[in-house]
């Protein structure tokens, strides 16, 4: 194999890996992730996911719960489902009527 191939195929790889890290410990300073020799680390050594793991996380820093469209478990239900019935969930103590359980009645084993 010719040096010069193989300096393309490993070498681009290794810029953009370097690139990326290097990206990431800049951000992290820029926008308030500390400390961001940890965002550089992660990125470093677990290379592209560790990238996408400092990308979600820095989303995570503009979330805003007033315009959060499901604060309070609240669902936009469409007015031809208006008159179903919700399921249950295991948080839920409410129960439905006639499922034929009482309280204490549970199947945990």
């Amino acid at each position: 194999m010719s040096r010069h191939l193989l300096a393309v195929i490993v070498g681009i790889p290794i810029a953009w890996h370097l690139g990326l890290t290097a990206v990431a410990y800049y951000d992290a300073g820029r926008v308030g992730l500390e400390p961001p020799w940890k965002w550089a680390a992660i990125t470093f050594c677990l290379p592209l996911i560790g990238f996408f793991i400092y990308l979600f996380e820095r989303s995570e820093l503009s979330y805003d719960p007033e315009s959060d469209p499901y604060r309070g478990h609240n669902v936009n239900i469409h007015p031809s489902r208006a008159d179903d019935t919700s399921l249950p969930s295991r948080e839920d103590d409410r129960g439905s009527a006639g499922d034929g359980r009482e309280e204490g009645d549970g199947d945990d084993a």
